[in-house]
């Protein structure tokens, strides 16, 4: 069975990739500002707003590809209270988020969906509790230059595999979790599925 990512996150592709998962990556574009605020307009649970993200990538694609298997996935950080900021995608927003997060501990939740001939058929959810150290202005100014535009399509604006380990004092969770899927759960489904060897 042809198995399709429904994102071009090279964070996920890496993860897949690592783990012996052949898959194909097309990107769902869809309109992850006002599906978020329309969810937050609904007081959605940050949870929901991850799955429900995830399940619209991966319909997308899975009615474009319907006898594939569509992953599709999406991340959500919900600050110390409450509120949950997204992709920094500039430079100042970047800065603004490290400010904003250095010194506190945020949660972030990975979800995927897995989608079969337009329709929903597997889903699952992981959390992870970071905390970040405080940050002076220069750590921010030097971790940006070194990170440059990679970090603008990341939520939190770090990705942990690299530089951004520098950023925490303590993470309680699944490193996998924090790189964007909740790989182990989605490796059992596949076995499940017959994509990979039991």
């Amino acid at each position: 069975m042809m198995l399709v990512l429904a994102s071009q996150s090279a964070a996920r592709r890496a993860m897949l990739n690592a783990a012996g998962v052949s898959h194909e990556a097309l990107p769902a574009h869809v309109d992850e500002e006002a599906i978020t605020a329309g969810l937050i307009a609904e007081q959605a649970s940050p949870e929901r707003i991850a799955d429900a993200l995830a399940e619209v990538k991966a319909l997308k694609i899975s009615r474009q590809h319907p006898g594939a298997l569509v992953l599709g996935a999406d991340s959500v950080v919900v600050t110390a209270d409450g509120s949950l900021i997204a992709k920094p995608e500039s430079r100042p927003n970047a800065e603004a988020q490290l400010r904003q997060l250095a010194g506190t501990s945020h949660r972030l939740i990975s979800a995927a969906v897995f989608c079969e001939a337009g329709k929903p058929v597997w889903r699952s959810a992981g959390a992870a509790k970071l905390t970040m150290r405080r940050l002076s202005d220069d750590f921010i100014r030097n971790y940006l230059d070194a990170e440059s535009e990679a970090v603008f399509g990341c939520v939190g604006c770090y990705r942990i595999e690299g530089l951004g380990a520098q950023l925490f004092t303590r993470i309680d969770g699944d490193q996998f979790v924090i790189r964007g899927l909740p790989l182990l759960a989605i490796l059992d489904y596949l076995r499940v599925r017959g994509v990979l060897a039991t």
